[in-house]
């Protein structure tokens, strides 16, 4: 069975959308690259992943925009080959990019739910907050790698949702906090 795990950066109350751009449309658009001092190690987390990264998940939106960005991306380049699975309803084959590795349109959260069922390591989902959300309410999130920024934005998309659902509880794998206040938080889904 394959792990779903998602990484995202997190405003203190629970917004993940726009952290390096006013993309989602609200004023605070941005918010991870303002106000806080650069401390590398606060960063290292998203290295780290790459090595039990085995393939990625967006949903279309952030396919849409990582996808002209992360192919040619110095920073990504680590990502550039792994494959690659979008879960939209509508997005066409055809709007698929060439030269970043192979990509599969997953068009449903069943379909998810059957590709976690085949052999693989773990998949990382990037940005993607509604499709987050979704597999989150239906079960099918097994990690959370959040880097946890010291800031209110009172709009935007949170990562979870608010639909009356079976409760999960998470077990801490690993946190780290560091001198610019951001936490890291690893938790793995106990089910």
């Amino acid at each position: 069975m394959r792990e779903l795990v998602y990484t995202g950066f997190m405003s203190l109350d629970g917004v993940v959308d726009s952290p390096g751009g006013p993309v989602e449309g609200h004023r605070s658009g941005g918010w991870v690259f303002q106000d806080l001092d650069f401390v590398p190690e606060a960063w290292s987390l998203k290295g780290e992943e790459l090595t039990d990264t085995t393939a990625l998940m967006f949903g279309r939106r952030s396919y849409e925009a990582f996808a002209p960005v992360w192919p040619g991306s110095a920073d990504h380049a680590g990502y550039k080959d792994l494959p690659k699975y979008v879960v939209s309803a509508t997005l066409p084959d055809k709007a698929l990019v060439d030269d970043w590795g192979p990509t599969t349109i997953l068009r449903s959260t069943e379909d998810v739910a059957a590709f976690k069922e085949g052999e693989g390591g773990a998949v990382f989902i990037h940005g993607s907050a509604e499709l987050a959300r979704r597999l989150s309410d239906a079960g099918l999130i097994d990690r959370y790698h959040l880097l946890v920024f010291p800031v209110l934005l009172g709009a935007g998309k949170s990562l979870f949702g608010r639909a009356d659902r079976d409760k999960y509880m998470l077990r801490l794998r690993e946190s780290e906090s560091y001198s610019n206040g951001i936490l890291k938080l690893v938790y793995d889904v106990e089910r």
